[in-house]
């Protein structure tokens, strides 16, 4: 029923269309109704970062959280479904089209100020300089693998994150990943006479540095240690620029570097960042490969699968693992091949490979149970049977056997450290989820209490994710006081994370 003609706002006075029933208008409507993202939430350098890069879906998560607000508000704001938010935040999908990226950001209510950013990746000529950079075709040196790096962590990086992405796609990814294992290696002596002397004093304290970051990992979460590993990574790449340093020094200069950037690659990935971990970890299996340690491009080799089958193609995964392996298929590594075997098995069952990911895993327990080789990395600290059952859990998850995955999971719990906070509240979240899923609700909220007590102080989106699911699931049986206690509880965490 429309109104009568000469009405007007009760708001703001102004004329009302004779086709709106109300007493406001439109827009003070949509203004009480509607939530809205504070200034304040646009003031960050990572929020600059990711719309330099047109990381969608960086931008809507940290803008989101630094606002408090749902995906369902977002939701309201700029009239995409909550489904393709929850994906766009997660990396699995991208905003494609100039009137769909206007709608979202006019909806977020992007400032003026800061449009300009989204000009940065037309610098033509410094995208051209990455693309032949990364392109597998070319001869494998170490300024090209500086030259990434220096991409992925500085200024560079901002207007080339897309394009990179893009250009290691599909089949060019694969490509990369299998020159990988049979380029020459580069010599990485200095020519630098003047530059300050590397010393194995000096990278015995840069690798100290990049051990300790690891071993906070476990306990705080990624999203407090990207940043510090980043400017470390600066440092070491200063260093590879100039330095002084004999060939035998430069390869130990850049295994520092690779494992490094592996690290640095893994804390973004774990903030949520994506398509920046993407860049370091392809820039990261360059300095692997510089190092000549096989041990350290399959480490590479392994974070580029969990890239894979976390936020890319499954598919990816299975050829990085399967590549890692042999490119040690000469070491005594037990624990290695077995870390590489669970991130094929992630790959298999993303991709629903029943058997292929029970093999899999299979082997992968039967080489754990070997023990540590005696070319085992120091790195690779955190690989047991506990680890390996928990792997198992989350592939039965994916291949929608839920009581199986709890059974797993429960086998895993008591193998993790105490210490290890993150690590435990990741795969706790897991189990919750598949308990419930298994239709053992009491078992899946006690375990999802348990995980709400463990993640006060830690920061990671992926843990993040894991949570979302677990709640989603107990609001299935939110007619049951234990789910209804869960998902009470867990929305009162998750505000305050967000905030």
């Amino acid at each position: 029923m429309s109104g009568g003609p000469g009405r007007t706002c009760v708001g703001c006075g102004l004329p009302i269309s004779r086709y709106n029933p109300d007493t406001r208008c439109s827009t003070c409507a949509r203004t009480d109704a509607t939530p809205t993202i504070p200034d304040r939430a646009w003031r960050d350098e990572e929020v600059h970062r990711a719309l330099a890069a047109w990381d969608f879906g960086t931008v809507v998560r940290l803008v989101r959280r630094r606002s408090g607000l749902s995906q369902k508000a977002v939701r309201e704001l700029t009239g995409l479904t909550q489904g393709f938010i929850s994906d766009l935040e997660r990396g699995l999908k991208q905003v494609n089209g100039r009137e769909t990226i206007i709608d979202l950001l006019t909806g977020l209510g992007l400032p003026a100020d800061l449009r300009p950013l989204l000009l940065a990746p037309f610098a033509q000529a410094e995208s051209q300089r990455l693309v032949e950079v990364i392109d597998p075709a070319l001869p494998w040196t170490a300024a090209r693998m500086v030259t990434s790096l220096e991409a992925a962590v500085g200024g560079a990086m901002t207007g080339l994150n897309r394009r990179s992405v893009i250009a290691l796609g599909g089949a060019g990814l694969t490509q990369y990943i299998l020159q990988a294992a049979v380029a020459p290696p580069e010599a990485v002596a200095s020519t630098a006479r003047d530059g300050i002397s590397v010393s194995d004093q000096l990278l015995t304290s840069l690798q100290s540095t990049t051990d300790a970051l690891r071993q906070a990992d476990a306990s705080h979460g990624s999203g407090n240690l990207a940043r510090a590993a980043t400017a470390h990574l600066k440092v070491l790449l200063r260093f590879l620029k100039e330095g002084h340093f004999n060939e035998a020094t430069g390869r130990r200069l850049a295994a520092v570097t690779a494992d490094t950037a592996i690290q640095t690659g893994w804390y973004h990935f774990d903030s949520g960042a994506h398509t920046v971990a993407h860049n370091l970890l392809v820039g990261a299996l360059r300095a692997a490969h510089a190092s000549g340690d096989s041990r350290l491009r399959a480490g590479a080799l392994s974070f580029i699968a969990i890239h894979g089958y976390s936020a890319g193609d499954p598919r990816d995964a299975v050829t990085a693992a399967r590549t890692a392996r042999q490119v040690i298929a000469g070491q005594d590594a037990p624990a290695l091949h077995a870390m590489l075997l669970t991130r094929q098995a992630r790959g298999h069952a993303r991709l629903r490979e029943d058997r292929q990911a029970r093999t899999a895993l299979e082997e992968a327990q039967a080489l754990c149970a070997r023990g540590r080789g005696e070319d085992d990395p120091h790195w690779l600290y955190w690989i047991n049977p506990g680890e390996i059952m928990g792997q198992t859990g989350s592939c039965l998850l994916d291949l929608g056997r839920p009581d199986q995955a709890a059974q797993a999971f429960a086998d895993a719990r008591n193998a993790f450290s105490p210490d290890e906070i993150r690590t435990r509240a990741q795969f706790l979240s897991r189990a919750a989820t598949a308990q419930m899923r298994a239709g053992d609700v009491d078992a899946g909220s006690a375990t999802g209490h348990e995980v709400l007590a463990l993640v006060s102080g830690v920061r990671s989106a992926r843990l993040d994710d894991n949570l979302d699911t677990m709640l989603s699931e107990a609001r299935r049986y939110s007619s049951a006081t234990p789910a209804q206690e869960l998902v009470e509880r867990g929305q009162a965490v998750m505000e305050e994370r967000a905030a």
